[in-house]
């Protein structure tokens, strides 16, 4: 979660004036804020582009004729926060995200006009390879690389859990999706790469549900965010093994592999329990160890297990929340859950209620 004033936490879950702002970055090098009526952003793990976003403008003059246009979709980019407003002349903004404008259009009489964006990942997805491309040395150098690849400002973060290490030389082909590339790449640390909302890249881990403490409570009851909520089960493609493989043959490096299974005999996929044996499989060149071998298959395991049981939690609008966030959820009737974030819409223009899609939910204190 986006750090926050306590102040911030405590308005959030009580009747208050939310406040958003959008920043026009034009291609021109003019920075200027961005009127606007409404949109929402949407926050998702599950999708290339972790962060999508639609903003509502009245002014239809703003529709672009010409390359030139301040709204023009050669290079301009969105930066979008939204907060609180005190009331006494103060505000507190949290960032939602930084979108490359991609598409602006509407009714050119009446409106209203829709400007349509996604988050960085987009760039270097786009910038696929002209000639064959070789990431070497070690995991968060080689992330590092394809992604000053393609936005040399980049900055670059590594989550404080994330331990670096060499990887097998991996060529790409040409026409490969150089973000397919980096998130490949990551996978041999057990790590994921994202854009967070302050448009910065971010190398970690996927927090583990049953160590990671809880980033925020969604309660029910007075001064609590629950709202609503829809539970559900499903065995489909969950998998309680993930056998992980690596042999490269620029390197002459033996073959390698590691299998991690869910362990833990309290837990509905444990591999030696009724759920039976269900693994999947993943191999890249790039693992040339059994360590690395292990740190993929436990990142892609946290993922497979994790559509077991899923919820709809309707809580009130939370804008400092990342996908992959543990949150701690106490029901009406005071059990206790905790959910992991998966997806959820940020609204631009009202103080209602957000649906926050979670994953991997299991009993909690």
């Amino acid at each position: 979660m986006y750090t926050v004033t306590q102040r911030f936490l405590d308005t959030i879950v009580q009747s208050h004036t939310p406040v958003t702002e959008v920043t026009l970055f034009r291609a021109d090098g003019v920075v200027e804020t961005l009127p606007h009526t409404g949109g929402s952003v949407t926050v998702d793990r599950g999708q290339q582009c972790r962060r999508t976003c639609s903003v509502t403008i009245d002014d239809v003059s703003l529709i672009p004729r010409t390359a030139r246009d301040k709204l023009s979709v050669y290079g301009a980019q969105l930066r979008i926060a939204r907060g609180v407003d005190y009331g006494n002349g103060e505000q507190e903004l949290v960032p939602v995200g930084v979108f490359r404008l991609d598409e602006v259009g509407g009714d050119v009489d009446e409106g209203p006009v829709t400007l349509q964006g996604k988050s960085l990942e987009c760039i270097v997805s786009d910038d696929k390879f002209t000639q064959p491309y070789k990431a070497t040395g070690t995991a968060v150098g080689a992330v590092t690389a394809l992604i000053q690849r393609s936005i040399p400002g980049a900055t670059v973060l590594t989550g404080s859990t994330v331990v670096d290490a060499a990887i097998g030389p991996r060529t790409f082909d040409v026409n490969a999706d150089p973000w397919t590339a980096v998130t490949e790449v990551a996978a041999a640390i057990g790590a994921e790469v994202y854009a967070n909302a302050d448009g910065e890249f971010v190398i970690a881990e996927l927090p583990d549900l049953l160590t990671t403490t809880p980033v925020w409570t969604i309660a029910a009851g007075e001064g609590g965010a629950y709202m609503q909520a829809v539970r559900s089960m499903s065995a489909t493609n969950v998998y309680n093994g993930i056998l992980a493989r690596g042999e490269n043959s620029e390197t002459n490096t033996a073959p390698v592999q590691a299998l991690v299974v869910d362990s833990d005999p309290n837990s509905p996929t444990y591999w030696d329990g009724p759920f039976g044996h269900r693994p999947d499989f993943y191999s890249s060149s790039t693992l040339t160890t059994t360590g690395q071998c292990t740190a993929a298959a436990t990142l892609k395991l946290r993922a497979a297990q994790a559509p077991n049981a899923s919820a709809d939690i309707t809580a009130l609008p939370n804008p400092a929340l990342e996908a992959g966030d543990v949150l701690r959820v106490v029901y009406p009737d005071g059990s206790a859950e905790l959910h992991q974030a998966h997806s959820f819409p940020i609204d631009l223009g009202t103080d209602g209620g957000f649906v926050i899609k979670t994953i991997s939910a299991k009993e909690g204190t």
